[in-house]
């Protein structure tokens, strides 16, 4: 039997990944790298404009995270999850008979995974059902509240009273609708995990919840200005590595 060409889509937010990926699948001549993105929302425009074979894609990046991205498909490829997350939870993958690469992906470890896709070739469809993927790694758990330490004290903030989250040195700060500023122990990728898809990361630094925008304006620079409910009118701006996924989302 013939082998195949697989049409290949590398979707990571990591450039260093995606090089090194890059790099590692130069060798093997079935693989044709026709596009690559750096997150979600580009991902699924070159998914759209290529119609791929397979995709290696990440699972943790700004705006749509990686089984989002899976969800808006119409027409979705074979998929090879490219992730950070420890054994255990990757064990979640193997049990369900979709493959992974442990980042940093190893040699001997992608040779594996191009042979099992080999042995695919022929099969009309190697995926399952993706929200329950992410149920089984706990993505975007349900939550209602976040907890914040004031001494001997536990509050119990509210999803929707939070207009903002902002990491400012070492520290991050959950600011509400009354103008307040808690401190978390939370740091922003942990609560980027934890928190549903209405808190979008607009910046390395800053979560904003998409409930609580009152207006968006474009900077001279090219990147977003959210104008937020809060009580303090305050501005939220969005770094260029963000922005074009932010404009997608927002359809500006």
């Amino acid at each position: 039997m013939t082998s195949k060409i697989w049409r290949t889509i590398i979707i990571d937010d990591e450039e260093l990944a995606r090089q090194r990926l890059k790099r590692l699948l130069s060798i093997h001549d079935h693989l044709d790298i026709i596009a690559e993105a750096a997150n979600g929302a580009e991902g699924l425009q070159q998914i759209e404009k290529h119609q791929p074979d397979l995709i290696f894609l990440d699972i943790e990046m700004p705006v749509l995270n990686g089984f989002e991205m899976l969800s808006k498909l119409k027409k979705q490829p074979k998929v090879i999850f490219t992730t950070a997350y420890d054994q255990y939870a990757v064990k979640a993958f193997e049990e369900e008979s979709v493959d992974y690469l442990l980042k940093p992906v190893e040699a001997e470890r992608l040779e594996k995974s191009i042979q099992k896709l080999q042995q695919h070739q022929g099969a009309t469809d190697l995926q399952i059902p993706f929200n329950l993927l992410a149920e089984k790694l706990k993505i975007k758990k349900e939550i209602k509240t976040l907890t914040v330490k004031i001494g001997d004290r536990i509050l119990l903030i509210k999803l929707a009273d939070i207009t903002s989250i902002e990491a400012e040195d070492k520290y991050v700060f959950l600011n509400t609708a009354d103008g307040k500023r808690h401190l978390t122990d939370f740091t922003i990728t942990a609560l980027q995990e934890k928190l549903p898809d209405t808190f979008l990361r607009i910046s390395r630094s800053t979560l904003i919840n998409s409930d609580a925008i009152k207006e968006i304006r474009k900077s001279f620079n090219g990147t977003l200005v959210f104008l937020m409910t809060d009580s303090t009118a305050s501005k939220c701006s969005s770094s260029r590595g963000y922005t074009q996924a932010l404009k997608e989302i927002f359809d500006i």
